[in-house]
C-alpha cells in the first residue's frame, strides 16, 4: 500500500471503530541515520543509553539493524557498539554471553522481530539464567504497519509476559522511556522494553518508577481507564473530553506489565467499579487479559471493557490511519468510556 492510499475497510465499520481521516499521514523514515535521531524528543532510547554508557563502563549496545538509534553511543563509545544486522536471535545469544561476563548489554531491535522472533533465546539464553540483558523493542504495535502484517508487533506483550524471570515494561512517552531506563539500570535480571512511537505527552519530565508499580496520572471516581504505551496519552486526552461532560475518569499508567501492580488494579476496581483498558496490542494476552485474570482470581465484581486490536488479519497502512480505523484515538477511547458508564 502506498502512503496516499487508505487501508481497505468495509462499511459499516465494526463497533468501536471509526473511519480514517481524510488527511493522510506520510510514512516516516525510521532508518535514516541523521541528526534527527540524536535528539531526546525523537530518540529518547538512544540518547539515554549513550548517557548510561558515559556513567557506567559495563554498558554496551548491540544493534539488530538499528544503528540510527545508537548514533550518540557510536560517536562517544565506538568500542562498545556491536552491529549484528538482521540477526536478532544471534544478537540475543551474544548479549547473554556479554552479560555472563559482567557487562550490561542493551539490545536494540525492531519490535516485530523481538519477543515474537527471539522468544527461545530470551527464555533459554537470558531469562533462564537471570542475566541482566536489556532488550529494547522499538517500532511496536502498528508503527511499521505500512510494511505489511509481517511488521506488526501486536503479540509481543502476550509472549514476553509468559517468560519466567523477564521484566516487561512499556513507557507512555519519551520522558517515561528515559525514566524507565534510569529506574531499571541496576536491576539484576533481564528487562524487555516495549517502546511506542508517536505517543502523546504524559510526563513533563522523566519520572522515577518504582519496580512493579503502576502510576495514577489522573484521579477520577466514575471509571478507571488503564493503558500502557500510546494508550496512556489517549486515555488522558479522552479523560479531558469526558470531564467537560461531567464524567470523571481516573487514568492509570500500567507501565509495568510484569510484574504488575495488583494492588493498584484492585483498588481501582473497588473504587470505581468500571474499568476500561487501552492498548495497541492483540486483544488476547495483553493488558485486558491481565485485568480480567486479576478480577476473576480475586472475585472482585467490576464492569470491564477492553479497547485493543481484534484477533483478525489486520489492515495495512500508515499508523495514524490504522489507529483511527481501530478506534485507538482519544475520541475512540471516550466513546467506549461513555458506553461503559451508561452515558
Amino acid at each position: 500500500m502506498t502512503e496516499t492510499q487508505a487501508p481497505p475497510a468495509t462499511d459499516p465499520m465494526p463497533p468501536g471503530q471509526e473511519k480514517a481521516p481524510e488527511a493522510r499521514e506520510k510514512m516516516v523514515d525510521v532508518f535514516a541515520d541523521d541528526k534527527g535521531h540524536t535528539q531526546v524528543k525523537t530518540n529518547p532510547v538512544g540518547v539515554e543509553i549513550a548517557r548510561l554508557a558515559d556513567a557506567d563502563e559495563r554498558v554496551v549496545a548491540l544493534s539488530a539493524d538499528m544503528s540510527a538509534v545508537l548514533a550518540d553511543l557510536r560517536a562517544r563509545h565506538p568500542e562498545r557498539y556491536f552491529e549484528f544486522g538482521i540477526a536478532e536471535t544471534n544478537t540475543i545469544s551474544a548479549a547473554a554471553g556479554m552479560a555472563a561476563s559482567g557487562l550490561r548489554p542493551y539490545v536494540l531491535s525492531m519490535a516485530p522481530f523481538g519477543a515474537i522472533k527471539c522468544a527461545e533465546q530470551l527464555r533459554t539464553d537470558v531469562a533462564y539464567n537471570h542475566l541482566p540483558v536489556r532488550f529494547v523493542a522499538r517500532l511496536s504495535g502498528l508503527a511499521m504497519g505500512f510494511f505489511g502484517t509481517s511488521h506488526h508487533a501486536v503479540e509481543d506483550v502476550a509472549i514476553a509476559r509468559t517468560l519466567t524471570n523477564l521484566t516487561v515494561v512499556a513507557p507512555a512517552d519519551s520522558n517515561a522511556t528515559v525514566g524507565l531506563l534510569r529506574s531499571t539500570v541496576e536491576h539484576d535480571g533481564p528487562v524487555f522494553y516495549r517502546i511506542s512511537e508517536g505517543t502523546l505527552p504524559v510526563y513533563p519530565e522523566p519520572p522515577t518508577f518504582d519496580y512493579g508499580k503502576w502510576v495514577q496520572v489522573r484521579p477520577g471516581d466514575d471509571l478507571t481507564i488503564i493503558g500502557y504505551g500510546i494508550g496512556v496519552g489517549l486515555a488522558l486526552a479522552a479523560a479531558e473530553t469526558l470531564a467537560a461532560e461531567g464524567i470523571e475518569a481516573a487514568v492509570l499508567d500500567a507501565v509495568y506489565l510484569k510484574p504488575f501492580d495488583r494492588e493498584a488494579l484492585l483498588a481501582a476496581a473497588q473504587r470505581t467499579g468500571k474499568l476500561l483498558t487501552v492498548e495497541e496490542h492483540n486483544e488476547i494476552g495483553g493488558l485486558g487479559s491481565i485485568v480480567a485474570e486479576v478480577l476473576g482470581r480475586h472475585r472482585v465484581p467490576a464492569d470491564l471493557d477492553t479497547l485493543a486490536l481484534p484477533d483478525v488479519d489486520l489492515e495495512v497502512g500508515v499508523p495514524a490511519t490504522l489507529h483511527a480505523h481501530y478506534g485507538l484515538t482519544p475520541d475512540g477511547v471516550a466513546r467506549r468510556a461513555r458506553a461503559l458508564v451508561g452515558a
